[in-house]
Parts: structure tokens; C-alpha cells; sequence
């Protein structure tokens, strides 16, 4: 059983945005009885793994939750979402599995969607080792690698197929987009659905300022003209 924890991190000690603070909100709302659990540089331990503190070092908080999450949920047991992650019904369903993920899309699992797991979880275990085997080169920076990658990657060995569908794999359970990802970030469409627990609004607060900006600028056109409209434009 899943224990009635969420955890989210928040590294850097800047001011949490109205986007953050409202999602928080929703998890208070939808989950009055889990304790909220906030892990930063007080209470996590950033020299656990050197790829850890070269994340805090240079300021890639993004990164470093992608990696920390994993070792508070391994270690607590407990949901996991991140600060754009806005609850809209609670996730008392998902507590029976022995751990749960979402897919962002056909090809692709993000625990950044939310996930949970009871402590000591296989899976959980499997892709922190994605994270324990990246190595620096000789200047002694790490290579920055998106967590849908290290996470899709990870579940591959317990039987997961890249089709978006439910499945039940040994040790955890992977559920389609719409329960987790139903805001489709390229177009802005939204596509809820009886499953929907929560939504992923897509902060993008590891990208720099102009490929935000640019993403807002071709949300109208990807609407109209379909994702790939750049490209056949291109062609």
C-alpha cells in the first residue's frame, strides 16, 4: 500500500510561482488527510551523489529533482508530483498499487507527471540506477539528459511496451496519458477524461526565456496546422 505522502522538491530557495502555489493548493484540496511533504537543500542530503551537487552547483534545479524524487519516494514511499501538477480529484485509487507511473505520450514515461511507490519499490530502483551510472567527463560536468529518456528507459526491462496503453508490469502498474497528461503542451488543447487525476501544465522551468517565449508564439499555429507544421514548411 501506497502511504499517504506527497512529496515535491523545491531546490534553490526562490519564490514559488502563482502557478506552484496554486497546484499545492489543489493537492491540500483533493488530499486533506496526506501529509505535504516540501524537500530542499535543509532536509535533502545534495552530496549523496556527486551528479546531485553538480546539479545544485549550476543551478539545475530541474535536474536535480529529477533525480532527488526518486530517492524520496524510494526511501519514504509516497506520491510524487511536480509544482505544475495540479490535482483535480484525489489519487486515493492508485494507493493499492505497489507503484504507478503515467505516460506523457505513446513512446514516453515522466515521473514528473506524478508517480507513487511504496518504499524499497524495484522499478523506483531501476531508474535511480539510471541516474547512479551517469559519469562526468574530464572538466567534471555531467550530461544533461531529460528524465522521460532515463525513465522510459528503466521500465523497458520490466516488460514495458511504448504504446501508451495500460499495462501491469512486475512491481508496478503504467497508466495512459489522459490520467495524467491530458494538457497537450504544443497546442495548448486540453483533453480531459473520466480517468484524469491530474493535469501537467508544463512550467518548462528548465528551459531558458526564449524557447518559452517561442512555445507560446506556435501554440496557435500547432493548433490549427498540427504539431509537425514547422517541419512540412521546412520540407
Amino acid at each position: 500500500m501506497i502511504p499517504k505522502k506527497i512529496h515535491y522538491c523545491w531546490f534553490g530557495r526562490g519564490e514559488k510561482p502563482k502557478l506552484a502555489k496554486k497546484c499545492i493548493q489543489s493537492w491540500k484540496k483533493y488530499c486533506p488527510d496526506y501529509e505535504i511533504i516540501e524537500w530542499n537543500e535543509d532536509n535533502f542530503d545534495i552530496d549523496q551523489y556527486p551528479y546531485l551537487r553538480w546539479c545544485y552547483d549550476n543551478k539545475k534545479w530541474a535536474f536535480l529533482s529529477d533525480f532527488a524524487r526518486l530517492l524520496v519516494v524510494y526511501q519514504n514511499g509516497g506520491i510524487y508530483f511536480d509544482t505544475d501538477v495540479e490535482l483535480i480529484k484525489t489519487p486515493d485509487e492508485l494507493l493499492g498499487c505497489n507503484a504507478f507511473y503515467g505516460f506523457e505520450n505513446d513512446k514516453n514515461i515522466a515521473t514528473g507527471l506524478g508517480f507513487g511507490a511504496e518504499a524499497r519499490n524495484k522499478t523506483v530502483h531501476a531508474m535511480m540506477d539510471q541516474y547512479i551510472e551517469l559519469t562526468s567527463d574530464k572538466e567534471g560536468n555531467f550530461p544533461i539528459i531529460k528524465c522521460p529518456e532515463l525513465n522510459t528507459k528503466a521500465l523497458l526491462s520490466y516488460g514495458l511496451k511504448l504504446n501508451g496503453k495500460y499495462q501491469k508490469l512486475d512491481g508496478a502498474e503504467v497508466f495512459p496519458y489522459d490520467y495524467f497528461n491530458p494538457y497537450d503542451d504544443p497546442t495548448g488543447k486540453l483533453n480531459k477524461t473520466e480517468n484524469t487525476v491530474s493535469i501537467h501544465w508544463y512550467s518548462k522551468s528548465w528551459m531558458d526565456k526564449k524557447t518559452i517565449l517561442r512555445s507560446k508564439i506556435t501554440k496557435p499555429f500547432h493548433r490549427v496546422f498540427g504539431v509537425d507544421c514547422f517541419k512540412r514548411l521546412k520540407k
